[in-house]
């Protein structure tokens, strides 16, 4: 069995979805005005890599990598692969 039959599509696509939402949430974060001055303008966030959601075992991140939907950068920070 190989990693991408070892979880259902829909096991992998709400991992996706997940990371996704994180990756949004701090990306938003980020560009926020809360963080800076009140004066200054936005600004795009630079957040390109996040740590995958706990909730999900390490095995799914792998599958996810295998098929070119994630790219693992490096001490424990994937980023989103665009299609």
């Amino acid at each position: 069995m190989t990693e991408n039959e070892q979880f259902s599509p829909e096991e992998l696509k709400g991992a996706l979805k997940a990371f996704k939402k994180r990756l949004r949430i701090l990306r938003r974060d980020d560009e926020s005005g809360f963080t800076r001055s009140a004066m200054s303008g936005g600004k795009r966030s630079s957040i390109a890599a996040v740590k995958p959601p706990d909730q999900f075992p390490e095995e799914i991140w792998e599958a996810l990598e295998s098929m070119g939907k994630i790219k693992y950068v490096g001490e424990g920070l994937n980023e989103l692969v665009r299609q």
